[in-house]
């Protein structure tokens, strides 16, 4: 057992959610296909929007952290749709298996022994694998409270 064996499972706890927050299984569940496009007054985006902006934020991070040809999306289009709607169901479910799997190969990557979480990547300005690992866990959790928000706004939120 590696001496930052505890620090590497707090981590993946962190990155699979649930402690203060929603879980993303949570936050995506059961949302009516017609109000994944809704945009409630004076939110800025819809929970598709919501959803693909997680997944294309923690992709680019992932890949970042573990490829040093990776080139990271133009700000901010690159990160946000467009479209406030996704263009059908199918997207919606694409949208979410990519989330999870990104998610997995991260956490699959923090609890590896042979990832170094405090040595800056050479490919970076300073960047660690624990910074981006918190980064994940930070941007997952306050766009899951966005998503959370529009969803009540919405009427698409049941709470418990």
């Amino acid at each position: 057992m590696s001496d930052d064996k505890p620090l590497r499972d707090h981590l993946v706890a962190l990155l699979q959610g649930g402690h203060a927050h929603a879980t993303f299984d949570a936050t995506v569940a059961d949302l009516a296909p017609k109000l994944r496009g809704a945009r409630p007054a004076g939110a800025p985006h819809s929970p598709w929007q919501l959803l693909e902006h997680l997944r294309l934020a923690q992709e680019d991070i992932l890949e970042f952290s573990r490829d040093p040809k990776h080139v990271s999306p133009k700000w901010p289009e690159g990160y946000w749709p467009e479209e406030p709607a996704p263009p059908d169901a199918k997207a919606w479910d694409a949208s979410v298996a990519a989330f999870r799997r990104d998610l997995k190969a991260m956490e699959k990557l923090v609890a590896d022994p042979e990832s170094d979480l405090f040595t800056p990547f050479p490919w970076g300005d300073g960047q660690t694998l624990l910074r981006e690992t918190l980064l994940i866990v930070d941007h997952n959790a306050y766009h899951l409270g966005q998503l959370v928000l529009v969803r009540r706004l919405v009427g698409g939120w049941k709470e418990e």
